[in-house]
């Protein structure tokens, strides 16, 4: 059979097989541990700064051909050292000239690695590493100039040096169409060469997260209110400039703006603001905001948002459900994924749901995972209202019982895929219904000692995949 099988056809199965397979297949033989790197694409590698195999790590990567992506992480609690991120870098750069995507989060980098790194493989496009402050130059990027996604973390306490082209120009804008930032404080000024040399036209992606500042306020101000194809937002711990980020997109009027992320540390008043000044029209909002959203803002939203295809609420514990049902009546015609996650209103107000669902027909994904107190009463009175379910997560709603389920297969026929990790209440013969009920389920989430035979069986012969 090995003889049989010509190079390019075995390459063409070892890409369709799946990635815990990888270490059989290289013990086979030796043509097929040399087909199998030659013709991996992906490679995810964790490495200990003081493991003796690291120095191999060129040869290792060289005997991957086809590699376009590339992730190293260190397996080591304590943080790597800038010299060992460095000696993998130009380990990178000597063997991977076709590498596209690279994210390295071993620890902080130098400069002279990354220019390195931008000659040696001039096609990456995808760059993720960790920058250690004083920052002193982010010119480097510059040399990158296949760049479309970068994302920056800083780290260090280090003090920002007094540097005195923060305002330069390239001569090349950064054609990057995604931003993700991370780390940042009031005083890293450095940030405001991104912003005069990002170009407005190309970017569609922007996240802060756990940012206390954006460098210089007047630069970032000027940049935001530049943008014009703007599609995604997501500011995730950023508490100290939320106000600010929300104060200059309201301003900016973009109206290509179509999806927002907040996630723990908001402004009620900024959050307000913006919805009421904005231009732009969401199709998907997803708020993480214990303290900072109530119903005045759910009242917004709905007579603002009404094209809403997406709504995720995870613990806004300051909403009531009638904020929720206006919400929903104002939202019936488009809303198709609905996430109410550890809702403490679901608590405080039993039967809401039921009055909710009637409202919202359209919903396709659906998302109570974490309600506690969510019972079976309330859960088959309400899920007789979205008979064009596919998507179902009730993990850790530890109240549902069997009856439930019993519920969820009469009148959602078209289930495709349903997570029940960590629901006590349900027990083996309530998994065993679903998946003997569910003609179009693809994808199930539950223990493995709630899978009887049968529904083992019965998972191989559809296809159904199983997680944990």
């Amino acid at each position: 059979m090995d003889i049989i099988l010509c190079d390019e056809l075995l390459q063409e199965i070892f890409h369709r097989l799946p990635p815990p397979s990888s270490s059989a297949v290289s013990l086979v033989s030796k043509r097929w541990r040399h087909l199998l790197h030659s013709s991996l694409s992906s490679l995810t590698l964790r490495l200990s700064p003081n493991h003796p195999s690291l120095p191999s790590l060129t040869s290792f990567l060289s005997l991957h051909t086809y590699l376009f992506s590339l992730s190293l992480s260190s397996s080591s609690s304590a943080a790597a050292t800038t010299a060992f991120s460095d000696s993998l870098l130009i380990s990178i750069s000597s063997a991977c000239p076709n590498l596209t995507q690279l994210r390295l989060s071993t620890g902080p980098v130098s400069l002279f690695p990354l220019f390195s790194l931008s000659t040696s493989c001039p096609h990456i496009s995808s760059l993720s590493i960790i920058l250690s402050r004083p920052l002193l130059s982010l010119h480097f990027l510059s040399s990158f100039r296949s760049l479309k996604n970068l994302t920056l973390i800083l780290s260090g306490n280090g003090s920002p040096d007094s540097i005195s082209d923060h305002y330069t120009s390239s001569s090349t804008e950064l054609q990057l169409e995604s931003l993700c930032l991370s780390g940042i404080r009031a005083g890293d000024y450095e940030l405001s060469w991104l912003w005069n040399n990002c170009s407005y036209k190309a970017l569609s992606k922007l996240v802060f997260e756990n940012c206390e500042g954006v460098g210089d306020n007047h630069s970032f101000a000027s940049f935001i209110q530049r943008l014009k194809n703007l599609q995604e937002v997501e500011l995730k711990t950023c508490r100290s400039i939320i106000a600010l980020i929300l104060l200059k997109l309201a301003e900016n009027r973009c109206d290509s703006l179509s999806s927002m992320l907040i996630y723990d540390g908001g402004s009620k008043e900024g959050l307000l603001h913006f919805i009421r000044e904005t231009n732009c029209n969401l199709q998907k909002l997803d708020l993480r905001l214990p303290l900072d959203l109530d119903d005045s803002h759910l009242f917004e939203i709905g007579t603002k948002f009404t094209q809403l295809h997406v709504l995720r609420l995870q613990s806004c514990s300051m909403v009531t459900g009638e904020g929720l049902k206006t919400l929903g009546l104002a939202l019936s015609d488009n809303l198709e994924e609905l996430a109410l996650t550890n809702c403490d209103v679901i608590k405080r107000q039993n039967g809401f749901l039921v009055e909710l669902a009637q409202n919202l027909p359209k919903i396709k994904i659906l998302d109570l995972s974490y309600n506690h107190m969510l019972l079976d009463k309330e859960f088959v009175s309400m899920i007789s209202s979205f008979k064009d379910l596919r998507k179902l997560k009730l993990r850790g709603c530890n109240r549902l019982t069997n009856a439930s389920l019993i519920s969820l297969c009469k009148n959602c026929k078209h289930l495709e895929s349903i997570d029940m990790v960590y629901c006590h209440g349900i027990q083996m013969e309530g998994v065993e219904f679903v998946i003997l009920n569910s003609p179009e389920l693809r994808k199930v989430q539950v223990e493995d000692r709630k899978l009887s035979e049968i529904a083992r069986r019965w998972m191989i012969n559809k296809f159904i995949e199983v997680q944990p």
